[in-house]
């Protein structure tokens, strides 16, 4: 798992590249709350995720909920195939709405 962060005005956005599973959520989970709680915008470019389980999705989720419950937006950028599949296989779609 990679990420590479950039920061402008307010908003962060996060390269994420490689796995999105169980292996590496515990790496991700705090720094992807702390880009959020540090912008008003939380832009994450997904097309570099390869792999992805039901604890990655849980951890865009939760990014989600977080986002929405501090009145901060949240995006996903450009969706892997692989991430794709994952949101299709819950019926969700890209941008999270129907969790």
């Amino acid at each position: 798992m990679e990420l590479q962060e950039t920061f402008c005005e307010g908003v962060c956005r996060l390269h994420v590249a490689g796995e999105m599973t169980i292996y590496s959520a515990l790496e991700l989970k705090p720094r992807l709350l702390g880009a959020l709680r540090g912008s008003n915008r939380l832009e994450l470019e997904v097309d570099g995720v390869t792999e992805v389980d039901t604890a990655g999705l849980q951890l865009l989720f939760l990014l989600k909920r977080e986002a929405t419950a501090t009145g901060k937006e949240m995006e996903l950028l450009a969706p892997s195939d692989a991430l794709q599949e994952a949101l299709q296989q819950y019926y969700v779609n890209s941008r999270l709405e129907n969790i």
